[in-house]
């Protein structure tokens, strides 16, 4: 009732500000919340950090989107049909309720900050180095383990045209190929960067645009080709486990706000973003799965089931468009963790807690340079090393600490900083802890080899502590 009664005072003391999404605080000017921020013009730098502040509302909306939309749209719907059957569509609306209220804590937390470092930056003002640095090393092990997963799943599609790919040579050459053109432009400038995932994101939602409008005309035009799903009734394990595939689907949203000390706006910009972001996304899956499941005889044995599906319905040139889709949908999520995930080390390295050149700027291009260089080399590593399902494990688990961490910070955050200019989530550390309890409930899922990579993870992180533990005092000068 406190939160409501400020957001109203707020209102009323802002006469000819709108209400963005009905939240406290997060208004703009008519003119200012519809024009294109993005737009070019002098960046504005951090002054702390050396950094450009040049990512706009838009295109972090638009790196959300292509962190999230990877390569497993085109592969789950048939995976959570398995589960759901007919109500495959109503489970996104569940996932999307579970994936919102994680969200809403990243907003109002990160909302808080205006520098680079994400939810290693939040749990360190909340809980302070160690736990920070804990945070630090699953973020960044979670995003390589992500990206890497993803970058063996883009040679198993290339595969298809080129089967040659997958021989150990080759592998790795594309590999290199494809992460050091991302290094390369992102090293250059956080400008490059953006653009690409501006693109890419671009690219990949006009796909899967044409792919649902393309089905649901057919279905419309031809329903000769419409499929009944079975009136199966789902049990309560089958609605979790499908909850889990499609919560792995959202994935990576949180990433890209690792980029914060790059953005215009924190306070406006990522709530904003944020909630653009995932009910854009969650349009895309609705529609995705309601296609597939309407088009395929028997959608639980397919493999590729968003190119089964368009075989039903377009011609030829159509399915070699929708599985050009899936190229560029990958390569799209590879562009933009490169672009997020380096900030990660940059931040620890600039607050001592990582050695210190993982915090140097480029003079010319103002990038974490260095950051980007080792991300990329350990990407390669974990890439060429590991395969899909070692690296998908690995980042799943890890991302269940982060969400539980950034929740757990909300509460704190608003003891410590109660007057911060920030966006106030309404009934918030009631939604911090349903959310601390989903990541409980999630955890007692895992299996032994998922707790060993964990535990492995935390013992890396403790030794770093001590490490900067013993760095700072060293360098405390002796009284």
């Amino acid at each position: 009732m406190k939160s409501c009664a400020r957001n109203l005072k707020y209102l009323f003391k802002c006469p000819r500000r709108p209400v963005v999404l009905g939240f406290r605080r997060f208004a703009a000017d008519r003119w200012d919340f519809f024009q294109n921020d993005d737009s070019p013009g002098t960046p504005l730098t951090d002054a702390s950090s050396g950094l450009i502040r040049t990512i706009g509302r838009w295109s972090l909306a638009a790196l959300i989107i292509n962190t999230m939309i990877g390569a497993s749209i085109f592969g789950l719907p048939a995976l959570i049909a398995a589960h759901l059957g007919r109500w495959s569509p109503l489970g996104f609306l569940v996932a999307f309720a579970v994936i919102a209220a994680i969200a809403a804590c990243m907003a109002e937390v990160a909302s808080q900050f205006h520098e680079t470092g994400g939810p290693y930056l939040y749990t360190r003002a909340a809980f302070g180095r160690f736990l920070a640095i804990q945070n630090g090393w699953l973020t960044w092990l979670t995003r390589i383990a992500a990206v890497s997963a993803v970058a063996n799943l883009f040679i198993s599609y290339l595969a298809e045209l080129y089967p040659g790919v997958t021989a150990p040579l080759p592998r790795a050459g594309v590999l290199s190929v494809l992460i050091g053109f991302l290094a390369v432009v992102n090293y250059r400038g956080v400008t490059g960067g953006k653009g690409l995932s501006d693109f890419f994101t671009v690219t990949k939602v006009a796909l899967l645009g044409f792919f649902v409008l393309a089905g649901l005309a057919a279905l419309a035009l031809h329903p000769s080709i419409r499929v009944h799903p079975a009136a199966t009734q789902p049990a309560a394990k089958d609605w979790f486990e499908a909850v889990l595939l499609m919560m792995y689907s959202y994935g990576g949203f949180e990433a890209a706000l690792i980029a914060t000390g790059e953005t215009r706006d924190a306070r406006k910009d990522i709530p904003f973003a944020l909630f653009t972001g995932i009910g854009a996304t969650t349009v895309l899956y609705i529609a995705v799965q309601y296609l597939v499941i309407h088009t395929i005889p028997n959608v639980a044995a397919s493999s590729a089931p968003a190119v089964d599906s368009a075989r039903r319905f377009l011609s030829p040139l159509g399915v070699h468009i929708v599985a050009a889709g899936t190229l560029i949908s990958a390569y799209g999520y590879l562009s933009a963790n490169m672009l997020h995930t380096p900030r990660i080390t940059f931040a620890m390295g600039e607050h001592g807690d990582f050695p210190a050149f993982f915090g140097r700027i480029h003079p010319r291009f103002r990038t974490p340079h260095l950051s980007i260089v080792i991300f990329a080399v350990a990407l390669l590593l974990f890439s060429v090393a590991g395969d899909f399902h070692w690296n998908a494990m690995l980042s799943s688990v890890a991302r269940l600490f982060v969400y539980g961490s950034v929740a757990a910070a909300l509460p704190v955050l608003r003891k410590k900083q109660p007057a911060a200019d920030a966006f106030r989530l309404p009934w918030g550390s009631f939604i911090a802890i349903l959310t601390l309890l989903l990541t409980a409930v999630l955890v007692t899922q895992m299996h032994k080899g998922e707790l060993v990579v964990i535990a492995g993870t935390s013992a890396l992180a403790f030794a770093n502590w001590l490490w900067a533990r013993r760095q700072t005092e060293t360098s405390q000068p002796l009284s």
